[in-house]
């Protein structure tokens, strides 16, 4: 292709390249780094204290959990069976509630669930039913680990498969505790309340010890390795640990809090914003979106799973942007990094084009008139472009041709960032920003 015809290509509108005239495989995913002692040592002098005292908490902290866990046993007694893993969002922990409801014996018995599976550290794994039994002394934390591939070759096969996610912001996981049981301890006053609001103070020092000396929250604490230990907008899980320790610092609801770790609560937010407006991507000078996962150490966007490649991420722009809208006076640097995540987002909207299942071919991305506005889950960082990834770690241009498993098994066209839009022009006009 010409150099002339190349420019054209690149200048068409975003709907006119939804589908590639011919796809084709674009690339090989590659694993993220873990934090290691070895890419501390590499930092400039003055940052490696922080990093590598990190690194030694995380690794203390893990050995001390796994020896309580261990404790809890006789000598030759067996543990329990592990918890059963329920589906992505099926906490059994609702936060819409009335107050009445919260006082309510379902409401405490779903709270000692939670309580009894808070671990050492103070967090929470993923994807449990807290309707269910409390845990049993030498029950895993986590779910049941035999089910997971243990194949090494999978970017996300955990180094144990019988200690993963122990201790999670993925799926909601750890926050979504945390306020469950504020609300449930706003109802009890005295000291039957007392055993919530300890356990609720204790993820307040796990979500404090969890944050990296640049303001980042990996997706697992105690480190886990891999991109695990990638700071993770996925899940809006910085987002969402900071919302918390905003709320610790400034609302009533967590005046139990003591005032030391709300002051530090407050100090952790700053570092995390600061952190989030690091993390946006440039493109030619011009701020972009944000990506699915970043490099603790470099901040450049990492990979997730096998089929979840580096990129700029649509979904989680959306939650990062209705983040920073959310705080109150914004900086210029919040201002310019919301206009131009907003920005970004407009020009990848792509319209006349649905994302459904046609018949026993599973989901298609295809043409049809009115259809949109969508938005691809992942944008190569370079061209701007839609990118997909399969199971075998390839890339493509074009989530038609990928396999029907994989693209049946992910959102891979999203209509989220209509929210972030439709939320900008007021946010706009409230503080001054030419919209």
């Amino acid at each position: 292709m010409s150099r002339l015809s190349w420019l054209a290509l690149a200048a068409a509108p975003v709907a006119l390249l939804a589908v590639p005239s011919m796809a084709k495989v674009i690339g090989q995913n590659t694993p993220a780094q873990s934090l290691t002692a070895d890419r501390i040592a590499a930092l400039p002098k003055a940052q490696q204290a922080a990093w590598a005292d990190y690194l030694r908490r995380s690794q203390r902290q893990r050995a001390a959990d796994r020896a309580s866990l261990a404790a809890e046993l006789k000598p030759g007694e067996a543990a329990p069976p592990p918890p059963k893993a329920v589906g992505g969002g099926q906490y059994n922990m609702p936060l819409d509630r009335d107050a009445a409801w919260y006082a309510s014996a379902a409401a405490r018995s779903v709270a000692d669930t939670i309580v009894s599976f808070q671990t050492p550290a103070g967090g929470w794994s993923k994807n449990q039913n807290r309707a269910g039994p409390p845990r049993l002394p030498g029950q895993r934390y986590a779910n049941d680990a035999e089910t997971m591939d243990p194949d090494r070759s999978n970017f996300d096969a955990p180094e144990d498969r019988y200690w993963t996610f122990v201790g999670t912001l993925d799926n909601d996981a750890t926050w979504m505790e945390m306020r469950f049981l504020a609300k449930v301890a706003a109802t009890l006053p005295g000291r039957d309340g007392d055993r919530y609001r300890a356990s609720f103070v204790k993820g307040v020092r796990y979500l404090l010890a969890a944050q990296y000396p640049n303001g980042g929250w990996p997706q697992i604490w105690p480190l886990e390795g891999g991109f695990h230990d990638g700071i993770t907008f996925n899940d809006n899980a910085m987002a969402e640990a900071a919302m918390l320790l905003q709320a610790v610092a400034t609302e009533p609801l967590y005046r139990f809090v003591p005032a030391d770790l709300r002051s530090r609560s407050a100090a952790a937010v700053k570092r995390g914003v600061d952190l989030i407006l690091r993390a946006q991507v440039r493109v030619d000078g011009r701020l972009a979106g944000w990506p699915q996962q970043v490099d603790p150490l470099t901040l450049a966007p990492i990979s997730a799973r096998n089929y979840e490649p580096r990129s700029i991420a649509s979904g989680e722009t959306t939650d990062v942007l209705m983040f920073l809208m959310q705080q109150p006076a914004p900086s210029p640097a919040i201002k310019a990094a919301v206009t131009g995540g907003i920005a970004w987002l407009k020009a990848r909207a792509v319209y006349d084009h649905a994302w459904e299942r046609v018949g026993d071919e599973g989901r298609k991305f295809f043409p049809r008139k009115g259809g949109g506005a969508l938005w691809s889950r992942n944008y190569d960082i370079a061209t701007q472009r839609p990118i997909f990834g399969d199971k075998d770690k390839s890339i493509h241009d074009d989530v038609n041709f990928i396999s029907v498993g994989r693209r049946n098994g992910y959102n891979w066209w999203v209509t989220v960032p209509q929210r972030a839009i439709a939320a900008y022009g007021p946010w706009a006009s409230r503080n001054g920003v030419a919209g």
